[in-house]
């Protein structure tokens, strides 16, 4: 028998993410962009003239993670190390005006703030320009982001943590395993958008969620996965061998899967207007986190992940998820009654 759920406990659960505190740890970085008109070529070599209409500046990377949790009503708090320099000022100034805490945000002068700029033309990416450090922090901010961390975690009464992994150096497997460890005895869900470098390291982490291409880059996977059997028996054995809770697998138009010890299933995505695609993990991430801090059954986790990774789609550039249209949408769930 299918599992269904009343439209009024929908509802009193989106009131309920209003009372969590999420703990976000990962790469933040500056999104640029320069917006304008293509009319003509360049006679100086075979690329589009953008006259340029206008500049914006947002907040990237586990910092759109940071935003997506504030959308839904929840408490985020950042963690993360910047540079002593203009984008880093930039980038602390976006925090304030988004009336997000940078108690957890340490700056470094060995590095930069990672920062990519994106020209659009009409309504198109043209190009990406990306400025960046990819090394790891070096073992003395480490230390200090942990002990940063640790406080924040001891005094917060923090209700989940997602790891947000762009592989730009912030999370190093040492920090990692001990962050887990220290949730762990927390009883604090740890929930986890992972990138190739550390696929491997999350042992013990509470969800999963990478997609196709980084769950066949992580787990060096050769066999093609085009059923649904091939990709619930990748993912059963990548979550049983690295003893991880659940795995949300993202597949794009194909949509997600969610594969736990006592739960599998494949839900197909929503038939969508696509305008972009950038920043729809960060959605999925925010709102299964929320979920899994609540102890929501994974079928309704996966299948709010999916509708509000494919209504972020909609949206032209990286935004964070209308709260109000995802509740909208949840109602008229074939789960909800």
């Amino acid at each position: 028998m299918k599992k269904t759920f009343k439209k009024e406990a929908i509802r009193q659960l989106f009131k309920q993410f209003n009372q969590l505190n999420v703990l976000i740890i990962g790469d933040v970085m500056l999104d640029n962009y320069i917006w304008g008109k293509v009319h003509r070529i360049s006679p100086e070599a075979p690329v589009p003239i953008v006259a340029v209409q206008k500049k914006e500046k947002r907040l990237g990377g586990a910092a759109n993670v940071a935003l997506n949790v504030q959308a839904m009503g929840a408490n985020p708090i950042l963690c993360s190390v910047i540079g002593v320099d203009a984008d880093g000022q930039t980038f602390l100034d976006l925090l304030k005006q988004q009336k997000l805490s940078q108690k957890g945000i340490l700056k470094s002068r060995e590095r930069i703030t990672t920062c990519k700029t994106r020209i659009l033309g009409n309504n198109n990416q043209l190009l990406r320009i990306d400025e960046e450090i990819e090394e790891d922090i070096s073992t003395h901010e480490m230390q200090q982001l942990y002990t940063l961390i640790h406080y924040i975690i001891l005094h917060d009464k923090i209700d989940v943590i997602i790891f947000e992994d762009y592989d730009k150096g912030l999370l190093t497997p040492r920090l990692i395993q001990k962050i887990i460890e220290l949730a762990k005895s927390r009883g604090v869900p740890t929930c986890v958008d992972p990138k190739k470098r550390h696929f491997n390291v999350y042992k013990g982490a509470s969800l999963f969620k990478p997609n196709l291409k980084e769950l066949r880059e992580g787990a060096t996977i050769e066999a093609e996965l085009e059923s649904l059997a091939d990709l619930h028996r990748a993912v059963s054995s990548f979550r049983v061998k690295h003893k991880i809770e659940s795995v949300l697998l993202t597949l794009a138009e194909r949509g997600i899967i969610i594969n736990s010890k006592s739960y599998k299933a494949h839900f197909s995505a929503h038939i969508r207007s696509i305008a972009d695609v950038s920043g729809a993990g960060d959605t999925v991430i925010s709102i299964a986190a929320l979920c899994r801090a609540l102890k929501c059954p994974e079928v309704l986790l996966a299948q709010m992940a999916n509708l509000g990774g494919g209504l972020v789609c909609e949206q032209i550039g990286v935004v964070p998820v209308n709260k109000e249209q995802l509740l909208n949408e949840t109602l008229n769930l074939d789960i909800v009654r």
